[in-house]
């Protein structure tokens, strides 16, 4: 069954989604969500949307761009969102970057939310911008497309790059099969599940895993926008509270900052969640078990947590553990990790341990497996390798990059760049194979070092990029660049280097502090650290260290 009478069935499911702006909730049923979508789609089809018309939607999330998406679905049209500015001072850059996706996903149409269409100014070449919410298609008559199961649903890009940002071809079938994924591997019942997001909706998780998922089963979903949660944190907890929440999800960072809340907020009921999905980050097991004790006195249950691996490139889910399990870690010898890419199980706390979070297995229609990234033989059960993946719905490759869709598969299996091992067929991340900084023969993961020195008084956590450059004899070194809190930095600069020190047996090479907001983020709030790297070497960041 393809994706356009699966989304318009929701309409006969039942099911509501309440719109969170601030302080106002406003519950909205599906049914009359897809009403005003019919008649926006007549709209559309007026304008020349039609199946191979790929349309951009820029603006907050609200019930408009909602609208919007499921109406262009059925218009027959690709749904292209696009990522909304990090921060108003790079507005020059955002509107490159908007122009640029545009451009590069062929769009012949723009939706433009009210408020940010004075910043976009038409140049020629320009698809045609129309506010979200003018088209009235009331009056005119809507005409199904015929149905086609590979036909463009989403155009997404990956959160990596800015200035060439890669757009995942995600076809009906391959939505549908991640849709159907998750709700076998989540055991999700749109019966009795109550979903709580504020995850943008130009993000895989946010569109996809969340909104398309309770769009398309008529489930109970409650959805805030990302500038709601960075405002006001609490509000995350309170609404899970509120609406008796069994759902969520959210990167690492979103759970350290949900764990302070928990700490001060009093009469919160989290005894009905049972999925709170962390995902788009490496996941950090002491973060992740502050939440859990922090939850606890709000009737939230250990087994809630739920770690797990996802891409782009899969429409989203990649391997989820079973519910309810929640946290399972594997602790190794680092060096051996390092050295001889073998996890080594040890005793928890042991010296030179490390411990990673498993990811549980493949979801429905999927299948892993670790391969020497050079030789690309097949590794053993604890041997680290690069991820590949293939099945149902694995992406047929990027928008108009043949080269780079020919260089992401082997043999039919997705090229994924994560180095992880398996342990009896479950899933376990080390990092990303470009991030690597080899040290004297060892793979050091810049995680490691960003987690310990994120932890040091005077630093803000969560914000800490590691990378290696070129030291001594060509040999590589490790640079941090880290945001800090202010005051006396000489002191901070001292703890960050013995810091880098104890957690990798060596001195960093250079040590940048620079001020909060300075660190390069994708949309969706993940460090970069090619580009921060980049803007080292180019002496571009704005430093507040001491020399």
């Amino acid at each position: 069954m393809t994706l356009p009478p699966r989304l318009n069935a929701a309409a006969g499911l039942g099911g509501s989604i309440v719109f969170v702006d601030g302080d106002v909730h406003t519950r909205v049923p599906w049914a009359e969500i897809h009403a005003d979508a019919l008649d926006l789609a007549a709209g559309l089809q007026a304008l020349g949307v039609g199946p191979g018309t790929h349309v951009a939607i820029l603006g907050p999330t609200s019930r408009h761009v909602v609208t919007a998406i499921r109406a262009i679905w059925m218009a027959g049209g690709t749904v292209v969102v696009l990522p909304l500015p990090m921060r108003m001072g790079s507005i020059e850059e955002f509107v490159d970057q908007t122009r640029t996706r545009i451009h590069g996903a062929d769009v012949t149409l723009v939706l433009v939310d009210a408020q940010l269409a004075p910043f976009i100014t038409p140049v020629p070449g320009d698809p045609p911008m129309v506010e979200l919410g003018s088209i009235d298609g009331s009056t005119r008559r809507f005409v199904a497309p015929e149905e086609d199961p590979e036909r463009l649903a989403v155009l997404q890009f990956t959160s990596g790059s800015t200035a060439h940002p890669k757009g995942v071809m995600l076809p009906h079938r391959v939505v549908t099969a991640n849709l159907d994924a998750i709700r076998e591997a989540t055991e999700y019942d749109p019966t009795d599940d109550v979903i709580v997001s504020w995850l943008p909706l130009y993000h895989d998780l946010g569109l996809i895993g969340i909104l398309t998922l309770a769009m398309t089963f008529g489930g109970e979903l409650v959805l805030g926008a990302p500038q709601d949660f960075m405002a006001s944190p609490s509000r995350w907890m309170e609404w899970l509270s509120r609406y008796r929440a069994t759902a969520t999800a959210g990167p690492n960072f979103s759970y350290v900052l949900a764990t302070r809340a928990l700490k001060r907020l009093e009469n919160l009921d989290l005894s009905r969640l049972r999925v709170a999905l962390n995902g788009a980050e490496p996941v950090n097991p002491e973060a992740v078990q502050a939440f859990v004790d922090a939850g606890a006195r709000h009737g939230m249950r250990p087994g809630a947590i739920f770690p797990a691996f996802g891409m782009a490139e899969l429409a989203i889910a990649g391997t989820f553990p079973p519910p309810m399990r929640g946290m399972v870690i594997d602790t190794v010898d680092q060096r051996m990790l390092e050295t001889e890419r073998v996890a080594v199980p040890v005793e928890p706390g042991s010296p030179g341990s490390r411990q990673l979070v498993k990811l549980g297995h493949p979801v429905p229609g999927l299948q892993i497996r670790i391969v020497d990234q050079v030789t690309g033989a097949v590794r053993g059960d604890r041997e680290v390798g690069e991820l590949e993946i293939r099945g149902s719905s694995v992406m047929p490759g990027y928008y108009r990059r043949p080269e780079e869709t020919a260089e992401t598969f082997h043999d039919g299996w997705l090229r994924t760049g994560d180095l992880a091992y398996t342990v009896d067929g479950e899933m376990v991340m080390c990092g990303r194979i470009k991030d690597l900084i080899i040290v004297a023969g060892r793979n050091v993961y810049p995680q490691d070092i960003e987690l310990a020195v994120g932890e040091v008084d005077g630093v803000r956590a969560g914000n800490v990029i590691a990378f290696g450059v070129e030291g001594r004899g060509g040999k590589e070194a490790v640079v941090v660049v880290a945001e800090a809190k202010g005051g006396d930095l000489v002191p901070v600069r001292a703890r960050v280097a013995e810091t880098v020190r104890r957690t990798v047996g060596m001195p960093a090479k250079d040590i940048v502090l620079v001020a909060p907001g300075t660190l390069p983020k994708t949309s969706s709030g993940k460090l970069q650290r090619s580009v921060c790297r980049e803007r080292y070497l180019g002496e571009a960041l704005d430093l507040v260290s001491v020399a």
